[in-house]
């Protein structure tokens, strides 16, 4: 499916990222080997408050996991989607009603019927981008591990 360019425009993009403080990641895992528990780690590391909705979990990363976005009692600057396509019309809804700023979906996560629902309820889209390849990219932290290691070399450790 292809993406309309609208989700994907740097603008917003950086806009969001700058101006968020807190981050709602739905399909949040505890497990340490899962995508999404690297991407709420480098978010939470990088000074982002992180709030888990997984209804199979009571705490990720040390918080209070939510069922749904309906249950976080706080504001939220950027739900962050790690589901599937077919989950998006709902959690585009929920965005909606809790009054999100964006709705960022994950590399995958790409739904027409939800992008149109959020963007007709005020909230920015942005579709189809890792968030944390998109901090990286706009902050100015590319590493493959995803943090910054105040170093650039091409010598390798040990021969200097």
């Amino acid at each position: 499916m292809t993406v309309p360019v609208r989700y994907q425009d740097s603008l917003a993009i950086q806009r969001v990222l700058n101006a968020a403080k807190t981050i709602a990641v739905v399909g949040l895992s505890n497990n340490e080997l899962r995508a999404s528990y690297f991407v709420g780690y480098y978010l939470k590391r990088h000074g982002y408050r992180v709030i888990p909705v997984n209804p199979r979990a009571k705490e990720i990363l040390g918080e209070t996991s939510y069922a749904s976005l309906l249950d976080v009692g706080e504001p939220v600057d950027i739900v962050n989607v790690f589901r599937a396509p077919d989950a998006l019309p709902e959690i585009a809804q929920q965005a909606v009603q809790i009054g999100a700023g964006a709705l960022w979906c994950q590399f995958g996560v790409i739904n027409a019927t939800g992008g149109q629902t959020a963007e007709d309820g005020g909230v920015t889209v942005i579709m189809d981008r890792c968030i944390k390849v998109e901090h990286a990219r706009y902050v100015g932290r590319m590493h493959w591990l995803g943090f910054n290691t105040q170093r650039i070399t091409s010598v390798r450790a040990g021969l200097q």
